[in-house]
């Protein structure tokens, strides 16, 4: 059921995030499909190339294949901005679900499988960030990840916390995923990011001239 959930919960939201992508970049029907889709199963694939894991079962995923179409498909046709502003903030709060509910399922995929601490790390990273960074990169922009707010960090905060023990029931996993939903929104909202080599190198300069 906690699987399941997750599953419907990420792929609904990283499907809207990828197709807001494609929207703000002004692609066509088939643009924002493929947003969407390798936004949504993007991750998924990565994680089992990287853990070893059998790629056919993230194909055997019909439903959600199907739901991440019907959503697509409403997101194109229906005129959304009309009555709803702020297309970049919307965004971010779809991405933000989509890493959390993902960040938490790799994490419980990986712990399932018997795999060490580090490898649930991997594993929780890379399904909640490797869809967005592939969308990122078809859409010709830098990769989110890798230089704006804390993004990644509050992934391996989920893969931490269920990777000891501290969460396993659903409850728990419901409150961390919606944890994680509030910090990244904060890192947006606030601008935490962690430091770049310019911001180091700044620093050092501050101390010496101090």
């Amino acid at each position: 059921m906690t699987w399941d959930i997750l599953n419907v919960i990420g792929t609904m939201a990283f499907a809207i995030s990828g197709a807001i992508v494609a929207l703000e970049e002004r692609y066509d029907l088939f643009g924002v499909y493929l947003l969407g889709f390798t936004t949504a199963f993007g991750g998924g694939l990565i994680r089992h190339v990287v853990l070893g894991l059998p790629v056919s079962e993230v194909w055997n995923q019909s439903m959600l294949f199907l739901i991440a179409f019907i959503t697509l498909t409403l997101l194109f046709f229906i005129p959304f901005h009309w009555f709803l502003t702020g297309w970049a903030k919307w965004g971010a709060f779809f991405d933000s679900i989509g890493l959390s509910s993902f960040a938490v399922q790799g994490a419980l995929f990986a712990v399932a499988a018997g795999y060490p601490l580090p490898a649930v790390i991997v594993g929780s990273v890379l399904t909640g960030t490797g869809g967005g960074m592939v969308r990122d990169v078809l859409a010709g922009r830098k990769p989110l990840v890798l230089h704006k707010e804390i993004y990644a960090m509050w992934a391996v905060l989920g893969a931490l916390v269920i990777g000891v023990g501290l969460a396993d029931e659903m409850v728990e996993y419901m409150i961390l995923l919606t944890l994680i939903i509030a910090l990244r929104m904060l890192s947006v909202i606030y601008d935490w990011h962690l430091p770049s080599r310019s911001d180091w190198l700044n620093f050092l300069r501050q101390i010496k001239n101090s």
